[in-house]
């Protein structure tokens, strides 16, 4: 097997760590195949892969599309280093509100894998970061929302000391709370 996967404290989100071939000349590695993937519980086609960049500081997120647009996501950071964050928000989870984050960089070449029903974010550690993610269904702007970064109730540690830079949409998502009877 080109993987190995790690079900995190949430379970049906994944830490993939590909086997990676390194020598004078740099690296090859697979970062996705279908059949390892699908015996590892990730089912379903990636129909949209994403690209973006960021300066050290910035935060984006937590994004999430609505029911029937869900998305689920494979992220993958190629330059620098991010905390990358999914929040639990499918309503008759046991660990509802609750979240996963872990470290992505180019060193580390790792993936997270968070399916459908989560809330995505990431803040940049690095003076330049790169994140490339695949999407189980497309970007549909009506079913698009967000959560707060800074929700008194999830209460995620970013693990920064240092106010994020943020757009002006993610400054004014909703708080948790106030999204719950829309999902």
């Amino acid at each position: 097997m080109s993987f190995i996967f790690e079900k995190q404290k949430i379970e049906d989100v994944i830490l993939i760590t590909p086997k990676t071939f390194e020598d004078e000349r740099g690296f090859f590695m697979e970062t996705y195949k279908k059949t390892d993937f699908e015996a590892n519980g990730i089912i379903g086609e990636f129909s949209q892969e994403n690209h973006s960049k960021s300066t050290k500081g910035v935060l984006r997120g937590l994004h999430f599309q609505k029911e029937p647009y869900a998305q689920a996501k494979l992220i993958r950071c190629i330059k620098g280093k991010i905390y990358d964050v999914a929040v639990d928000i499918r309503k008759n989870s046991k660990t509802f509100g609750k979240y996963v984050k872990v470290e992505l960089s180019q060193d580390n070449k790792k993936m997270l894998y968070i399916p459908k029903g989560f809330a995505h974010g990431f803040v940049a550690l690095d003076d330049e970061v790169e994140v490339i993610y695949k999407t189980q269904g497309e970007y549909n702007p009506k079913s698009e929302c967000g959560i707060i970064w800074n929700d008194k109730n999830i209460k995620i540690d970013w693990g920064i000391d240092f106010e994020p830079i943020l757009s002006q949409k993610d400054k004014n998502h909703p708080n948790f709370s106030d999204i719950q009877g829309a999902i």
